[in-house]
């Protein structure tokens, strides 16, 4: 199964939202996990995760994660050559490293990371990011270039995105 996590931020509460699917070019969620929590840390420049993190971890403890599942964030999961992780990072080692995390951003991020992939998808002349671990990068970059819809966006992540916001 994969599980796709986005969370959306408030005044007063942050609402998280989790699509899972059965394979990467699903057309369809086959469940939707849902939580609103109190946001427990203001935004702080680079350390996304002190904000977020809580709020996946929180949600996660709702789905009996299986082995062979993969974990998409929105976000960073490496940030750099020199092994900075970003918000996937954290949760990897969150999980104890067993479960792949994926962690696919629409904006770009300065530092050189050899690790970090770039994916043009449907007509898009603006990529998307693509950062791993515990799974291999170039094999997850196909399976996000197949994954449904015709968009840059793939279906079920434009979906979590509004789900997150509604």
């Amino acid at each position: 199964m994969i599980y796709a996590f986005d969370t959306y931020y408030y005044d007063d509460y942050a609402h998280t939202v989790c699509l899972a699917f059965q394979d990467w070019n699903s057309e369809q969620e086959t469940e939707i996990f849902t939580e609103k929590t109190t946001i427990t840390s203001d935004y702080e420049s680079g350390a996304f995760y002190k904000r977020e993190l809580p709020c996946i971890l929180s949600l996660l403890n709702k789905i009996q994660l299986q082995q062979g599942d993969v974990i998409i964030i929105d976000g960073y999961v490496t940030l750099d050559e020199e092994g900075k992780i970003g918000l996937g990072g954290h949760l990897y080692e969150a999980l104890n490293q067993k479960f792949p995390v994926v962690g696919i951003a629409k904006n770009g991020f300065n530092s050189p990371d050899s690790g970090r992939r770039i994916i043009y998808r449907g007509e898009s002349k603006t990529p998307l990011f693509l950062t791993a671990k515990g799974t291999d990068v170039d094999e997850i970059k196909q399976k996000v270039e197949q994954m449904h819809g015709n968009f840059r966006i793939p279906t079920l992540l434009k979906k979590l995105d509004q789900l997150s916001r509604s």
